[in-house]
């Protein structure tokens, strides 16, 4: 695994992930892989307790390869990382993610999935999807859940970034550490806690039954987000003007014209 860093800890009961792909952690299909593979590594551990996502050196991740996000590669890079989701919605185990510096597009979305977000006041989250003409599937789908309409929409929608107090206010984290030492500290005294005197599987049962509802609504309705962007969404001048324009380093040059219907 190239892309990913891995280690146990906590008597092997937690399992430390770090995203570790040079300054930006960015989620390529390579990165997806490596994890996929890991994550398919612990259907078998019975043992393991929590799963804790990082990224390596300043930044969480700045999202899903712009790249990868072209017309001819959407399609399979979108059922890639869409299976991360649906795999750790089946395995389970209590996830956490730990945010120093930029997490946005496909980081946050992953970090999202998570059932905890720890982050340090460095930690700057946004879905900037939109701006590059765009919307994120995945969040489309699990913000509201977190969060709510009314903020999931306003942040899907206008793709501001925004910082870790206000994720913290708006319930999207769930515990603010002054900096990344003092977070690592808190985690692990968070998962002496809270998790470690926990049984394994119990554990896996509790999250199954907090988000039962949660599941339901991202089986059905993530794949229909995700066929609307790759069969509506990428059929459009202005998705691939928006992709082509910040690869080109320029500004899009939109048409506004819908080639394809959306329906509800």
């Amino acid at each position: 695994m190239q892309k990913i860093k891995f280690e146990y800890s906590h008597n092997t009961t937690v399992a430390n992930v770090t995203l570790n792909d040079g300054k930006g952690n960015v989620l390529d299909h390579i990165m997806i892989e490596d994890l996929q593979e890991l994550l398919d590594s612990f259907k078998s551990d019975n043992n393991l307790k929590l799963i804790v996502f990082q990224g390596a050196g300043k930044h969480f991740s700045f999202g899903a390869s712009v790249e990868e996000h072209q017309k001819e590669y959407a399609a399979a890079m979108l059922s890639g990382f869409h299976q991360l989701f649906y795999s750790l919605r089946d395995l389970a185990i209590p996830t956490a993610a730990k945010i120093s510096g930029q997490c946005l597009g496909g980081g946050l979305e992953f970090a999202a999935m998570c059932n905890f977000i720890f982050a340090d006041k460095t930690a700057k989250m946004g879905q900037p999807e939109i701006l590059l003409g765009v919307f994120a599937p995945a969040a489309s789908v699990i913000l509201p859940e977190k969060i709510g309409y009314a903020k999931s929409d306003e942040l899907l929608i206008t793709g501001r970034t925004f910082g870790a107090e206000e994720a913290l206010s708006i319930g999207l984290v769930n515990q603010l550490f002054e900096n990344q030492e003092e977070m690592n500290a808190g985690i692990n005294e968070w998962i002496e806690q809270h998790i470690l005197p926990k049984s394994a599987s119990s554990l896996r049962y509790a999250v199954k039954a907090a988000r039962i509802r949660f599941n339901h609504i991202l089986t059905n309705f993530l794949p229909q987000v995700e066929q609307k962007y790759v069969t509506e969404l990428m059929e459009t001048h202005d998705a691939n003007e928006g992709i082509t324009a910040f690869l080109e380093k320029r500004k899009a040059e939109w048409e506004g014209e819908m080639k394809v219907e959306i329906g509800n």
